[in-house]
């Protein structure tokens, strides 16, 4: 499997489905899929209809190629049977802007090493992303390519790639160089192996499961010399998990959320207001592959080796180059494309280290704003049972370096985000006669709160203002996107409605709530309380009624807060 990066918009929950694309590390227990294995044949017939695999590729294969692809796609989350089977060289689609062919670079662009992090992916996609490389960068730039290979199990990826790496570096001595964890390190501290053992000026920093497209490098590398402190991403699209095939992506900004998700953004007014689609792309963050300088990268203090095995690391890097002097860039003429996986075979710790290490750039870099992720994943600011190491050395750097503040960036590179600092409480809500049950959004579509069994994910988030407003579910991260939600008495049932129509329209959206008391509307007076209901699998079901005493709690109070 490989160590990847990606930037869906869905909640931490979404991103645990089936569709979605996420750093991945397998746990050791994973075998090489050339081994036979026991497996249910019964089990194995049904997945076959059951399987994304199948739905747009291999109907004419037979029962038994069915079995093997099905096997190898349930290991690596993409279809290695048909990338076995493609050739290593073969043509992707020039997706470029038009303008972008018609601009000339001048010779004398520093070299770039080009490092390809990997653990236990397929050898086939690997030495695709090696060829392509080869293939779409011109000679006289790429000085090296660089294996960092994070203590695979794979036995393909040991004397295989062992014998294409010999073979390659017959023919140019040293070209390819092979760095082998002893144990893994995870995608974070896999970036800097291969960037210790980079030689060229300028170092791109990839994941294994990707192509080059024609004309990649001249932009970044000239854009780069032009200015050393920038941090350059390319334009991405996607390999099919299951054709292989080339699907165009919008041209994009990269960002986050709350949560420090990565999260591809629409590119900034100024952008679109040049009318020139080949310009370079502000970016406020970046999604984990990019292009740096090698001195410059050191010298920004290269990434969080406190961190754990993968997640928050790009967010990281793109808040503190920009705190600290530097820029980040997305070029719509440098375009690589990515295989997005279809699942994930091992998940089982991703939310923990994304949140431990969204806390170590919270406490790092985020100041006052840092209370904005802890309300996000819905934990305490203080005793939060989290343990984020030793931040001290990230703190002397920001000192050292003697960065501005987050809320600079926020103002002047991330306008975009959404600030919550009238946000006073947040957690889940808990009535006390029925303590098991919590305040949850419901089905997104319907805008009707339901009582479900408390399980303190994103549908159960509530945050309450000093305004007076309950929001119920997801932070909405950015202005672009759909505004919270917010509960409303509509004629006598609890609704939830867009908070800013709500209030554009005066309906009735302020709630009196204290801590342990009533929680009544401020105009219609009344209270949201439980009702009993032979209708409801908990036999309870929210109503606002008349005030009778019920008594509300939710988690957490802001550092400083009352209520």
């Amino acid at each position: 499997m490989g160590l990847e990066k990606c930037c869906p918009l869905q909640s931490r929950e979404a991103l645990l489905s089936e569709s979605a694309v996420r750093v991945e590390i397998p746990p050791p227990a994973l075998r090489n899929p050339q081994t036979p294995q026991k497996t249910d044949e019964n089990a194995g017939a049904e997945s076959f209809s059951d399987s994304s695999l199948f739905a747009h590729w291999g109907q004419d294969l037979s029962p038994e190629s069915r079995r093997v692809a099905l096997k190898k796609f349930q290991y690596y989350g993409y279809n290695s049977y048909l990338s076995d089977r493609l050739s290593l060289d073969r043509p992707i689609p020039d997706l470029r802007p038009d303008g972008c062919k018609n601009i000339s670079y001048p010779a004398n662009l520093p070299q770039v090493s080009i490092v390809f992090i990997f653990v236990n992916e397929a050898l086939s996609v690997i030495l695709r992303s090696i060829h392509s490389a080869i293939l779409r960068t011109p000679y006289h730039l790429l000085r090296e390519i660089i294996l960092v290979d994070d203590n695979s199990s794979n036995e393909e990826l040991k004397e295989k790639l062992q014998d294409f790496v010999d073979e390659t570096n017959a023919q140019r001595p040293g070209f390819i160089k092979v760095v082998r964890h002893a144990k893994q390190e995870g995608l974070i501290r896999s970036r800097v192996s291969g960037w210790r053992a980079a030689s060229a000026p300028v170092v791109a920093l990839f994941d294994a499961h990707v192509e080059f497209n024609v004309g990649w490098a001249e932009p970044i590398l000239l854009r780069i010399k032009e200015d050393r402190t920038r941090i350059i991403s390319p334009s991405f699209d996607n390999i099919k998990y299951d054709t292989f095939e080339i699907e165009e992506y919008p041209l994009s900004a990269q960002g986050f959320d709350w949560e420090l998700w990565c999260r591809y953004l629409n590119p900034p007014k100024s952008w679109w207001n040049q009318q020139n689609n080949t310009a370079p792309i502000r970016s406020p963050a970046l999604i984990g592959c990019f292009v740096v300088d090698r001195r410059y990268f050191e010298e920004i203090g290269l990434l969080d080796e406190g961190m754990e095995v993968y997640g928050g690391e790009n967010v990281e890097l793109g808040i503190r180059v920009w705190q600290c002097g530097g820029s980040v860039e997305v070029l719509p003429c440098a375009r690589i494309a990515h295989i997005e996986r279809a699942h994930k075979p091992y998940t089982e710790d991703l939310t923990t280290h994304v949140r431990r290490n969204a806390l170590r750039v919270a406490e790092v870099w985020m100041d006052e704003f840092k209370s904005h992720v802890y309300m996000a994943w819905n934990i305490p600011q203080k005793d939060s049972g989290i343990d984020i190491g030793d931040i001290a050395e990230r703190k002397a750097l920001r000192k050292r370096l003697q960065c501005k503040t987050f809320r600079w960036y926020l103002v002047n590179v991330y306008s975009e985000m959404r600030m919550y600092t009238d946000t006073i409480a947040y957690g889940v809500l808990k009535n006390s006669l029925k303590s098991d049950l919590c305040l949850d959004q419901g089905p997104d579509t319907d805008n009707v709160p339901i009582l479900y069994i408390c399980h303190g994910m994103t549908p159960q988030n509530v945050y309450y203002t000093s305004t007076q407003q309950l929001h119920v579910g997801v932070l909405s991260p950015t202005v672009d996107d759909d505004d919270n939600k917010c509960l409303v008495d509509v004629n006598s049932r609890p609704r939830l409605i867009e908070c800013s129509y709500a209030k554009a329209k005066r309906m009735k959206l302020y709630w009196l709530f204290t801590q342990g008391g009533f929680i009544q509307n401020r105009k219609s007076k009344r209270c949201l309380e439980l009702a009993e209901s032979s209708d409801n699998e908990f036999g309870y079901q929210l109503a606002l009624q008349k005030c009778s005493g019920q008594r509300w709690t939710i988690t957490h109070l802001l550092t400083g807060s009352t209520l």
